[in-house]
Order: structure tokens, then sequence, then C-alpha cells
């Protein structure tokens, strides 16, 4: 029988063993449950005050079902959960905070795997960093994004049109009584910004990075399929448990580098830069931002979404999602092919059949949306530490600029 982890509580038939065991019952657990399958702990960071991830009280319900199939005993905890829309000043102040909440929360509880629940910006790596540093069989499952918004016969962007709407009613070109009317037809469905932001880039960085089933990144939060997913994972965790496929198999120095090609291609988000590096440090996995810069700004990006291009992510479903760019980035010699994924699979036997759909939201590589479009690090004085932009999303008149440098003065 495999030696499980969660035994060192329930497996011990002394007083320690039997307080853990009896402390269970209380909710009404039998005693079957006790007798050495894999105990699956599910981190939640569902939250009414985070609205990206207010259903996730649901998708963990689907993942319960597919632990009790597999063979596995499921429990569900809570950590903290960051919500980029309401929480100030930022969720970013408190990133590592949550992380060390994930990782205590893992570290001191009878559990053989994880689960790991999140959708808006900072929940992803807040979660991939906490259960890094505990190194136990984890899979990473995202909430989805909403549907594409519609108003007025136009699609609105989540964290996007909002910027120009507001610059459009100050400008007068836009009546107040329009701009409130189209609050509720942007964030028109369950979860977290259907642009490519952080959120998105996020999941599509967890997908590109092994740590979830295929097609994790697009699927949207209220597609039956998310829900399926959701019950594949759960089922998946517990052979992961009984395989010992730990997250340091997985997340390695080739993963890692998947990620940041992904993340040139799909026109990912620059806080993504950041996680990557703060993940890595948790493996110990060397990654600088000079590795950014060396193997990602020259890559294109090939899919048009917004802020970058016109579509989202309900678009970049449809067209096939991460599989398709993951495949174009293999057919072209720019993938780790060989890297393990959570399904036990290479990435490349993973993505090697993906279809697209759309080429107009997915560009080969050949024929990309935008060339040189990944992540650029850029250092001078005024950064002697490095600075990165988002050559993809800025406005071509801002990628060469002569001026003065002014610097503030200090009171």
């Amino acid at each position: 029988m495999q030696n499980l982890r969660s035994q060192g509580w329930f497996g011990k038939n002394d007083r320690d063993g039997f307080s853990h065991r009896s402390w269970m019952k209380n909710q009404g657990w039998p005693s079957n449950l006790f007798d050495g399958r894999p105990v699956i702990g599910i981190c939640n960071t569902w939250s009414e005050l985070n609205p990206c991830n207010a259903h996730f009280r649901e998708l963990a319900d689907s993942v319960k079902r597919g632990v009790w199939e597999a063979g596995g005993f499921p429990l569900e905890f809570p950590v903290m959960s960051l919500g980029e829309s309401q929480l100030r000043p930022t969720a970013m102040l408190f990133r590592n905070l949550a992380s060390m909440d994930v990782e205590e929360s893992i570290r001191g509880n009878p559990m053989d795997g994880v689960v790991l629940l999140m959708g808006c910006d900072k929940t992803t790596p807040s979660l991939l960093m906490g259960a890094a540093s505990c190194d136990l069989p984890t899979i990473g499952l995202s909430g989805g994004p909403m549907l594409n918004g519609k108003f007025r016969g136009k699609e609105l962007g989540s964290g996007t049109s909002v910027w120009k709407m507001a610059e459009e009613v100050a400008a007068g070109t836009m009546p107040l009584c329009e701009f409130l009317d189209a609050e509720s037809s942007m964030n028109r469905s369950k979860g977290h910004c259907m642009t490519m932001g952080t959120a998105s880039t996020m999941a599509s960085m967890v997908e590109a990075l092994g740590m979830s089933l295929p097609g994790n990144a697009a699927i949207p939060a209220v597609d039956a399929r998310r829900s399926t997913l959701a019950q594949m994972t759960g089922r998946r965790i517990v052979e992961m448990v009984r395989e010992d496929l730990r997250i340091s198999k997985i997340i390695t120095r080739a993963a890692l580098e998947n990620a940041i090609f992904n993340n040139a291609a799909i026109g990912g988000s620059s806080n993504a830069v950041i996680h990557l590096l703060a993940l890595a440090r948790r493996l110990r996995v060397p990654l600088s931002l000079d590795d950014w810069d060396r193997l990602g700004s020259a890559l294109p990006c090939l899919v048009d979404l917004q802020p970058s291009g016109q579509h989202l992510m309900e678009d970049f479903f449809y067209a096939g999602g991460v599989p398709v760019v993951l495949r174009e980035l293999g057919e072209a010699g720019v993938l780790n092919r060989e890297a393990l994924t959570a399904n036990g699979h290479s990435i490349w036997d993973n993505v090697a059949q993906a279809e697209c759909w759309n080429r107009e939201v997915i560009r080969p590589f050949a024929q990309p949306f935008k060339a040189h479009a990944g992540i650029a690090v850029v250092r001078g004085n005024i950064a002697p530490n490095g600075a990165v932009i988002k050559p993809s999303a800025a406005s071509e008149h801002l990628l060469r600029h002569r001026g003065t440098a002014l610097a503030r003065q200090r009171r």
C-alpha cells in the first residue's frame, strides 16, 4: 500500500489517530474514509467580494465528484481571495500574504494532493507559489473567463472598453446615461476578465506550464465544459497522488520557458513577468528578467485579442485556445516538446493534433498578428535594474520616443 502523507494523521491507532479521526467524524464522515485512500485538498479562493471567483463553490462541487469517482477523499478549504476589481489599494500588495496562507494551509493539514481553484489576477500566482513550496501532487483549475460583453451592437472587453468609454464621456461624445447602461452589458456572466489581461494570461500560463488539463485557460466560466473539466481534474489529482507526480516534476526550466514563449504568442500581460519569476524562485529554478528578453522579446504575437487586438476570450476558446497556440510554437521549433504535464503526457502529446477553427483570432506562426511582440526588457538610468513593456498592446508612437526625462523633486 502507498505510504500516504495523510496517514500520519488518520492511520494511527493511538491517541493522536483517535483524535484526528474523531474530530473529522463530527461532520458525519464514516470510518471507511480513513482507510488509506488519498485525501485531496481543494484550495478554494471563493469570495463574494471577488466577483471573478464568486462561482467557485459550484466548481468545487464538480471537482469533488471527480475525486469521489477516482476513490479519493475530497476536503475543501478556504484561502485568502484577491479580487483586483474591489480590493484596495491593489491586490498585488497581498499576493505574497495569500501565498503564505496557501502554503501553511497545505503544509499543516492532512492532504496528499491539491487542486488549486484560481481565477482573478493574483489568485493564480499566489496559489501556485504557495503550493510549489510544499511540493505535493498538485493541479490547477481556472474559473474561466466571462462571456463577451455586448452593448448596442458592439463588443465590450472588461478592463479595456471602460477606459475608452470614460474618455468619450469626458469628451462629451458619449452620454452619461449610455455609459451607465453599459455596466450590465460588459460583465454579463460569471467569470474573470474576458480580455487578455492578467487573469486570462495567468490561466494561459498555467496551461502552458503543464499545471492543468489541456483546454483549461479559455473555456468560458458558464460553459458546461468548464464543469466537465473540473470533474476530470478531480479524477486526475487522485491518479497524480498514486503516481507521486509532484509540482516540482512539472514546473521545470523547460516548462517555464514554454510559459514565456506562450506569453509572447498570446499577447499576455506584463504582470506575468513578476509572477513567473517569483514562482521559479519558490522551486529554486534559475530564471531571470534577461531570460524573458532573450527567449520571448523577438517572438510574434499570434492571437488577435484585446487589448492588443479586437477579439475576446470567448472567441479564443471557439478558435481552439491555448492548445492551438502551443502547436504553432511547437511546429515552429519554439517549444520544449518533452516537458511533462499534469495529465502525465508531454506538452507536445497534448497539443500535436490541436486544430484552429478561426484564423482571424489565432494566426499562423508564419503570418502573425504582430511580429516581434513579446515582452521586451528595457534598461537605462531611470530603470537600472530593468523595466518591461508589452509591445503588442502599445501604441506604435510609444515604441520609439525622444524627450526630456524629468525627475520628481523630493520635498
